[in-house]
C-alpha cells in the first residue's frame, strides 16, 4: 500500500485533483467529509462541539450550523484550536479505519487522504508521499470569490488562517503547479499516479 497526503490551501484545487486520483483507481479518504460525518447529529462530536461553543451552533433542527462556528473561529486563534482539539482526534481515528479497510481489500492500493490541514497539524511524516497543489495567493482568491460566491474579506481570512504557500512547499515530494486552466491538470495527475504506482 502507498500512503499520500494530499494538501494545499483553500482555492488551490486540491479537490479536483483527488477527484483525478479517484479516476485513477485511488482510494480517497477525504478529511474534509468525514469531518462533516462525525459531528452528524447524534454523535459524540456534535456533543463536545455544543458543551463548547453552546446550543446556539445548531440549527433549528438539530444539525451543525456550519457558517455560524466559522465566523466564531477564523477569527479567533483560540476557538479554532478548541473545535480543532475536538475534531481533529475524530477524523484521525475513522481516516485510520478506512485506510485499513483499503489496505485489507487491496494490500496494493493507492491510498490518497485529502487533508486540508496536513501542514497544520504536522502530519506530512505520516505518509510516504506528500503532494502539495499549488496555486498562487490571487489566482486561489480569484477562484473563491468568482466561482465559489465567497465575500473576498471572508476569502483572505480564511486563507490567512491556513499554513502558508511556503510552509507547504516546504513539505511536498511531489508539487502540483495549478495555476494554469484545467486542461493541464489531468494529464500531471496521471503522470504523479503512474509514478506512486511504479
Amino acid at each position: 500500500m502507498v500512503k499520500v497526503g494530499l494538501t494545499g490551501g483553500i482555492g488551490s484545487g486540491k479537490s479536483e485533483v483527488a477527484r483525478l486520483f479517484a479516476e485513477c483507481g485511488a482510494v480517497i479518504v477525504d478529511a474534509d467529509r468525514i469531518a462533516r460525518e462525525v459531528v452528524e447529529p447524534g454523535t459524540p462530536g456534535l456533543a463536545a462541539i455544543v458543551d463548547e461553543f453552546g446550543a446556539e451552533v445548531l440549527t433549528g433542527d438539530g444539525r451543525l450550523d456550519r457558517p455560524r462556528l466559522a465566523a466564531l473561529v477564523f477569527a479567533d486563534p483560540e476557538r479554532r484550536t478548541a473545535l480543532n482539539a475536538i475534531v481533529h482526534p475524530l477524523v484521525g481515528q475513522r481516516s485510520a479505519e478506512l485506510e485499513r479497510a483499503a489496505r485489507e481489500a487491496d494490500p496494493d492500493a493507492v491510498v490518497v487522504h485529502d487533508v486540508p490541514l496536513l501542514v497544520e497539524n504536522g502530519l506530512a511524516p505520516l505518509y510516504d508521499t506528500v503532494v502539495v497543489v499549488d496555486a498562487a495567493t490571487e489566482t486561489r482568491l480569484d477562484r473563491l470569490v468568482r466561482l465559489r460566491g465567497t465575500d473576498a474579506d471572508e476569502a483572505r481570512a480564511r486563507m490567512a488562517a491556513q499554513a502558508s504557500r511556503e510552509e507547504r512547499l516546504a513539505v511536498a515530494d511531489i508539487v502540483i503547479d495549478n495555476n494554469g486552466p484545467l486542461s493541464e491538470l489531468a494529464p500531471r495527475v496521471r503522470e504523479i499516479w503512474d509514478e506512486l504506482r511504479g
